[in-house]
């Protein structure tokens, strides 16, 4: 008998044994009992609630979707966003009001645009009045038209561009360019004159011209480079270098061997 009871008490002592390791083990994994309408992650040892709810201290709140919502599956703000065509509007979606001649457009918050030849203004679409020699312009713009070639923007007016002589209409048509050997001043194309060892630049800005090769500009036109013993002209063809390994030294080339 007494062997039984020896034997039963060592059985119980065990079995409480074995429930404290367990409850150390737990305590140890950081395991903590799931809230209703929450689910284990996927990640680590906490939680995370269903979607449709939001975690709001240590418990899982029912997210309440208002009509024309959806649920967005996020763990931060409302949980829900509008439909399309409609408009968050505190806690509830508002139909999107769009005026005549409107359509809506893609993105949030119940954006809307006009439609073709129509421009917005303010919260109404009004239409685009297109001038004499004009045209409706399909990207937006601040006056929804633009004018045919040949013709400016003046005001609400599309006015002939008048074109000097020795000139032509660039390549946008709505200005015009000089002629090659012409350059503009005061709203005319003058005659570039070229110095004798000079030749046309082709650039729009400076005098239209530059110097031959061995020739520098000056006031007087191109004078010739001059080019001192020992030296060779530069990249440029405007001015000189010293051959290697001499060194400049105001008009002319020293040896760097030379004791100063």
């Amino acid at each position: 008998m007494t062997t039984e009871c020896g034997l039963l008490i060592c059985a119980l002592l065990l079995l409480l044994g074995l429930a404290s390791v367990t409850d150390l083990g737990a305590a140890q994994g950081g395991t903590t009992a799931l809230p209703a309408n929450a689910s284990p992650e996927s990640y680590g040892s906490g939680w995370e609630c269903n979607r449709g709810y939001l975690r709001d201290d240590g418990r899982c709140i029912a997210v309440i979707l208002p009509e024309n919502a959806y649920l967005t599956g996020a763990r931060y703000g409302s949980g829900w966003a509008c439909r399309f065509g409609y408009r968050q509007n505190r806690g509830a979606c508002d139909a999107v009001a769009l005026p005549a001649n409107a359509y809506l457009s893609s993105g949030p918050g119940g954006r809307w645009s006009c439609d073709r030849g129509y421009r917005r203004v303010a919260n109404e679409c009004q239409p685009v009045r297109v001038p004499a020699h004009g045209y409706l312009e399909d990207t937006y713009t601040r006056l929804g038209w633009k004018c045919e070639r040949g013709y400016q923007a003046v005001s609400d007016a599309c006015v002939a561009i008048v074109v000097p002589d020795n000139a032509y209409l660039g390549g946008s048509g709505s200005d015009w360019v000089c002629m090659r050997g012409y350059r503009a001043l005061d709203g005319a194309c003058e005659a570039i004159k070229i110095p004798p060892n000079g030749y046309l630049s082709g650039y729009s800005y400076g005098p239209g011209w530059d110097c031959d090769r061995g020739f520098r500009k000056a006031e007087a036109g191109c004078l010739a480079v001059a080019v001192p013993e020992n030296a060779h002209l530069d990249f440029s063809g405007h001015d000189w270098v010293c051959n290697k390994p001499g060194i400049k030294r105001g008009l002319a080339c020293t040896s760097v061997d030379r004791d100063d």
